[in-house]
């Protein structure tokens, strides 16, 4: 079976995980994403990415602010759970 990737214009859900605590104000920040500490010393960010190039906008500002990069899991069509019938 295929993957198939996701359409035009149909974002699809990340999940960067990193080590240190942000609170929900850093939202704007990162695209309005969802901003929460849901670990002791971590940081979920997570929402709706449009493009590989918006992806890639959040991971330079994750590195900017100099927080240890410690997982990106993609969540929803297109991901590994997803196989073409």
């Amino acid at each position: 079976m295929l993957n198939r990737p996701p359409g035009p214009g149909r974002p699809v859900h990340y999940e960067i995980r990193v080590r240190g605590v942000l609170d929900r104000h850093w939202s704007g920040w990162f695209d309005g994403l969802q901003v929460s500490s849901d670990a002791p010393g971590q940081t979920l960010i997570a929402g709706p990415v449009v493009d590989q190039a918006a992806l890639h906008g959040l991971l330079a500002k994750v590195r900017d602010l100099g927080l240890p990069l410690l997982s990106v899991r993609r969540i929803g069509p297109g991901d590994d759970s997803e196989k073409e019938r």
